[in-house]
């Protein structure tokens, strides 16, 4: 079959470090789906894989964590899926990833695709939903209320693929006020267009922004990027009591300050369930099915902003360099053969 891979970590620019290859087919696993992928979306994810993991001698890694496909046949202990059922998922990071024709990824992860929504569009929402689900309420809980806060959630990078379903989820399924940040003119508009009834510059303070507003402490916030750069505001901002949830990876992260709000910290990994094989991973199965039927009711919108032609070397090579060029807006997406 054909695929994308990598045998060393190279720059994007660099032609080795993501190459058309021929791999065989993937076995099916008891657990597994064998699905012909169709389009993938690009995530950090993947480019930090691809800069960073070093295969073993002869081998290739291939990565891509976003698909939507068509079900060829199911292992032994799969149940309510069907050769012919398309699908979406993330998948997990410890296995071959999506960039490839065909791949095996766990039942108990994928869900059926949205039926209204392209491929193309349905690709870009399995990884950044699953995130900003997990976010909002297994970490950040946030229909338990925060005593004497504003019933509000930041969302610091909300134009990113994250931050633009997150918004959308928040309105969609909850009371809460979402604020976003931006720093350009575009990506504040992208943020408003995904549900943020205020957008805030993050390139300049946001505790005064957010004492602008009269709206009161916020009782949630969520970093996207660029955690330890906005930590002395979140400290200055966030209720008393309030929760903190971040997706990235600072380097080091210096909580010692949100000591004297008695704040709490939660850190998003959005593979914990599949790489670990935790007792609950079939969430992600209950999670992508919740969000499919959002996305057929019209309750949330695509957040696909850009699709760079078919699935090679050379298009993913492109979207990992825009991606690394930290400028983008919405997900990226490749489709077909």
């Amino acid at each position: 079959m054909k695929a994308i891979g990598f045998s060393q970590p190279l720059p994007a620019a660099d032609p080795r470090s993501l190459e058309d290859i021929e791999l065989p087919m993937p076995v099916c696993g008891e657990h597994d789906l064998l699905v012909q992928v169709q389009a993938i979306a690009v995530n950090p994810a993947d480019a930090k894989v691809r800069a960073s993991a070093r295969p073993a001698p002869g081998t290739w890694r291939v990565p891509g964590w976003d698909a939507v496909g068509r079900v060829h046949s199911v292992g032994a202990r799969v149940a309510g899926f069907a050769p012919g059922d398309r699908v979406f998922y993330a998948g997990s990071i410890d296995r071959q990833g999506a960039y490839a024709q065909w791949q095996t990824v766990d039942a108990r992860i994928a869900a059926h695709a949205p039926a209204n929504w392209s491929d193309e569009d349905a690709a870009a929402l399995p990884l950044t939903a699953l995130t900003a689900w997990e976010v909002l309420f297994d970490r950040l809980r946030i229909d338990v209320p925060v005593a004497g806060a504003a019933p509000a959630i930041v969302v610091i990078g909300g134009a990113g693929g994250v931050g633009s379903i997150t918004l959308q989820l928040v309105r969609a399924l909850t009371p809460l006020t979402a604020i976003a940040t931006a720093s350009r003119p575009q990506s504040a508009d992208w943020a408003r267009q995904m549900g943020a009834q205020h957008v805030l510059d993050h390139s300049q303070p946001l505790a005064p922004q957010l004492q602008a507003l009269g709206l009161g402490a916020p009782a949630f916030v969520l970093g996207t990027a660029q955690t330890e750069r906005y930590l002395p505001d979140i400290a200055e901002f966030l209720a008393p009591q309030g929760r903190m949830a971040l997706i990235d990876d600072p380097k080091a992260l210096d909580i010692v300050p949100l000591k004297r709000k008695s704040l709490s910290v939660h850190w998003e990994f959005m593979f914990t369930r599949p790489l670990l094989g935790t007792a609950d991973m079939a969430r992600q199965h209950d999670i992508l099915r919740q969000v499919s039927s959002l996305a057929d009711q019209g309750r949330i919108a695509p957040t696909r902003t850009r699709t760079l032609g078919k699935i090679n070397a050379a298009n993913l090579r492109q979207a990992h360099a825009l991606l690394e060029g930290g400028q983008t807006i919405g997900k990226l997406v490749l489709a077909g053969w």
